[in-house]
């Protein structure tokens, strides 16, 4: 899972023939998940599509938005690009982003905000998500709470007072809504750090993808505390 959380925030594990390997790997997989992923879509018409994912459609192309940047995805071959510039996405952002599309319903958010053990499936692998999320989030800004708050902001994110003293909501996807919930420690007790979802997110991600859009959002958060972060 590492090498995952690792491309949720846009990085690279480092080199050596085994990492290589495993990456090699995944990467076979994982482009054998986007084929079938494009098949499933094709199915459906892209102004469909388009309407459920709170993106657009032009035509010739479905855009949306992914942590901010604006992608264009072809249609119907569904090749994912940056708008900026028009290279292509990485095979994970390709592919999270076919999960998007793929799983999207409609359904509307709902501004309520519960833990990934309330997800599908979520309690089985809640102590795993919040050791690579919560908990390094908890042990990064602790103590350095004004380095959290600038980080937040720089991702776009939107204040949340009454979830705790420090706590933020992003939106990586047009639909879906993560918030990370940060309390400081005391003479008792440790600072701790959670990240949170909307609750209409399973509408729009399968669980194992909101685990690494919160490992993302984790991954960015500190890579702007501290930019020589790997």
């Amino acid at each position: 899972m590492a090498g995952l959380t690792d491309r949720a925030g846009g990085d690279h594990p480092p080199g050596g023939d085994v990492i290589e390997q495993a990456r090699h790997a995944w990467q076979e997989s994982m482009l054998r998940q986007i084929d079938r992923l494009r098949k499933s879509i094709q199915a459906s018409a892209p102004e469909n599509i388009a309407d459920r994912c709170g993106g657009s459609f032009d035509g010739a192309n479905l855009g949306l938005t992914f942590w901010g940047d604006k992608i264009t995805l072809s249609w119907p071959d569904l090749k994912a690009c940056h708008l900026s510039d028009g290279s292509p996405c990485s095979t994970f952002d390709s592919a999270m982003l076919l999960y998007y599309l793929v799983t999207a319903d409609g359904a509307p958010m709902t501004d309520r905000w519960i833990s990934f053990r309330e997800l599908p499936d979520g309690a089985f692998y809640h102590q795993a998500f919040q050791g690579y999320s919560g908990n390094v989030i908890a042990r990064t800004f602790s103590g350095d709470f004004e380095a959290f708050d600038r980080a937040a902001k720089v991702l776009k994110g939107t204040a949340l007072p009454a979830l705790a003293p420090f706590a933020f909501a992003f939106q990586p996807l047009p639909r879906i809504r993560i918030a990370c919930a940060l309390w400081p420690g005391d003479d008792e007790f440790p600072t701790r750090a959670s990240v949170l979802f909307d609750a209409a997110a399973s509408h729009y991600m399968p669980t194992d993808g909101l685990a690494l859009l919160g490992a993302g959002l984790a991954r960015r958060l500190i890579k702007l505390a501290n930019p020589k972060t790997s």
